[in-house]
């Protein structure tokens, strides 16, 4: 069962914010406009909140209290303009934050996503798909939330709080002291929350990629649920990881409840020590009354952003535990073998494709293991001249999967070497490589959309051949009574036809394609007797000068083979015709005998 450690992601050590925030300037720079217009907008905002208190001290100071009406509508006409102003500029503010956010966005999508399809197919083995879409979607659009509400407004908040200090200390010192004795304990307990916090935002995000990863394999895997009645097992597991994400988020809403009555009670502290001492200094008539009412508005305003940090830092801690993760899949080529490192090696642009057909695959003392020194293929030998039919057979775990996958590259070999046309296949552009070889795998996969995009995906050249290609495979009889035909719409993952239908159409793909080499892995086993005839048949015609590598496990369908090469436990144990290795009366014979005993 999937059970266990696979659901748990990592949860990161140490956070290096600055380093972090570096690396994700680079993002910024080509919206550095809307960067600069944002940060210039901030001061405007700033100094129109602050102007407001000033003016209702003016208002009671020499108005009110001194009970002159004249010029009291202009003050209230300037404050009114000040909200409207404050409001306009507070909306455009946040319109700008958006589209930065969402441009940035879109941006680190496309990287995530354009670095995950270069990554090896030992990274995809062992990482659950949840914790890649989490990391393409949740953890984006974090980063998003950090814009509208987080990095930048904190720097509006500091100017706010930096412009209220110095006309607080400019308008009554000796009152800006007592009010700013709270300081010290305000600073302990934000830095207090600082440290708790961080560590509660790994865990939820850890805990999210987790939920996610389980979703996605168990919707996935629904019919096998089903059919084997594991719903309350399924269950029982999903209210395992969904409690584990409800009780890591349960440390962040303590602390940033403790936080917010803190500061609430600290702000309450500051405004009953400003009436106080304000008081008696009114008394002594070394304050004006409308310089203490401002003075109650300035430390409200003060102690305002101070209130929101608790949100804004955790949308910021959520934020650095987003970039953690983006940044520490986008390194993952530092520690994965990466497929595609021909790619990084010097010189790489001076490669050239192959100049002429594939005339020989060569595997030269191959070795390969999936796992530390657990080798499936050990000292493997084998070459391939063009226009051959190669058949690979064995028992199941032999390795005969593993050949075929190290032609395409999608792993590495660890030992050894494969020579194409004589050339170290590194030293061959992957994408050539891979144009080159078709390949039909035991279980097809379909892609949403029309039929015609799963035979064609977009390409033009295969285009050209997708009605001549289906027609070879025998996918026409189907598709021909399909009441769209070619544009019939194709349903998630193809469960709309059924699994031969499946293979049928992903046996076309690879023939539209016009590869060089055809490698059938197990690729009519789901397919029925009647449909299997048809493509061998078609295949007749399409083999013809055209190299192959069949991998199979029913004997019946590589008779025919030029050679059949028998792979036990890794190594290769014999080959040579269907014939020649019947009359040894070896593996391969006694393989026969056990298909074909009755």
């Amino acid at each position: 069962m999937h059970f266990g450690g696979i659901y748990e992601d990592e949860i990161v050590g140490k956070a290096y914010d600055r380093k972090l925030l570096g690396r994700f300037i680079r993002y910024l720079r080509p919206y550095r406009m809307l960067v600069v217009w944002s940060l210039l907008l901030l001061p405007l905002i700033a100094a129109a909140k602050l102007a407001q208190p000033w003016l209702i001290k003016i208002a009671i100071d020499s108005h009110i209290t001194a009970g002159k009406m004249e010029g009291l509508p202009l003050l209230s006409f300037w404050y009114f303009s000040l909200i409207i102003v404050d409001g306009l500029l507070t909306y455009l503010e946040i319109y700008l934050l958006q589209l930065l956010g969402q441009k940035i966005m879109f941006d680190l999508r496309m990287d995530i996503f354009s670095h995950i399809q270069g990554l090896s197919s030992s990274f995809m083995d062992h990482t659950p798909t949840g914790s890649l879409v989490t990391r393409v979607t949740s953890d984006v659009e974090v980063l998003g939330e950090m814009f509208t509400a987080g990095i930048i407004s904190i720097i509006g908040d500091i100017l706010v709080l930096i412009g209220i200090v110095g006309i607080m200390l400019w308008m009554n010192l000796k009152l800006s002291l007592v009010t700013f004795s709270v300081l010290p304990m305000l600073l302990y307990i934000v830095f207090t929350f600082r440290l708790r916090m961080r560590k509660s935002f790994r865990e939820v995000r850890a805990r999210l990629s987790n939920l996610n990863s389980f979703l996605a394999e168990s919707i996935g895997g629904m019919a096998v649920v089903q059919l084997f009645n594991r719903q309350k097992t399924e269950q029982q597991e999903f209210t395992r990881l969904n409690a584990s994400y409800r009780d890591a988020n349960l440390p962040v809403i303590t602390w940033d409840a403790a936080l917010f009555a803190g500061v609430e009670a600290l702000s309450s502290i500051a405004v009953g020590l400003i009436i106080w001492y304000g008081g008696g200094e009114i008394v002594r008539g070394a304050l004006t009354f409308g310089a203490l009412v401002a003075f109650i508005q300035y430390m409200e305003k003060f102690f305002a952003p101070i209130r929101d940090l608790s949100a804004k830092y955790s949308i910021m801690q959520g934020a650095m535990a987003a970039l953690e993760r983006i940044f520490g899949l986008l390194d993952m080529e530092k520690k994965e073998e990466i497929v595609q490192r021909n790619e990084d090696l010097p010189g790489f642009e001076n490669l050239a494709g192959l100049d002429s057909s594939i005339e020989t695959i060569e595997f030269r003392d191959v070795w390969f293991a999936y796992q530390n020194e657990e080798y499936v293929l050990k000292g493997f030998n084998l070459t391939i001249r063009r226009g051959e039919k190669i058949a690979l057979v064995g028992e199941t775990g032999g390795g005969k999967t593993t050949v075929t996958r190290l032609l395409s590259r999608f792993y590495e070999v660890k030992r050894g070497n494969i020579f194409i046309n004589g050339r170290e296949i590194h030293q061959i552009p992957l994408a050539e490589l891979r144009s080159r070889i078709g390949v039909v795998l035991q279980e097809p996969f379909l892609f949403s959309g029309s039929l015609e995009h799963n035979i064609t995906l977009g390409d033009e050249g295969a285009q050209q051949r997708m009605e001549e290609a289906a027609a070879l495979v025998g996918a026409d009889r189907f598709i021909s009574h399909l009441p769209n035909g070619f544009a019939e719409e194709v349903r998630e993952r193809g469960v709309n036809f059924s699994v031969g239908e499946r293979q049928l159409i992903s046996f076309a793909r690879a023939v539209a394609f016009d590869p060089e080499v055809l490698v059938l892995d197990e690729a009519t086993s789901s397919v029925d007797t009647a449909s299997e005839r048809l493509i061998q048949e078609g295949l007749q015609g399409l083999l013809t000068g055209r190299t192959s590598l069949v991998v199979a496990h029913r004997l019946s369908t590589v008779r025919d083979a030029d050679r059949i090469v028998v792979i036990h436990k890794g190594e290769k144990a014999e080959e040579g015709s269907h014939e020649e290795l019947m009359e040894r009366q070896g593996l391969y014979y006694r393989l026969y005998q056990l298909q074909f005993k009755d």
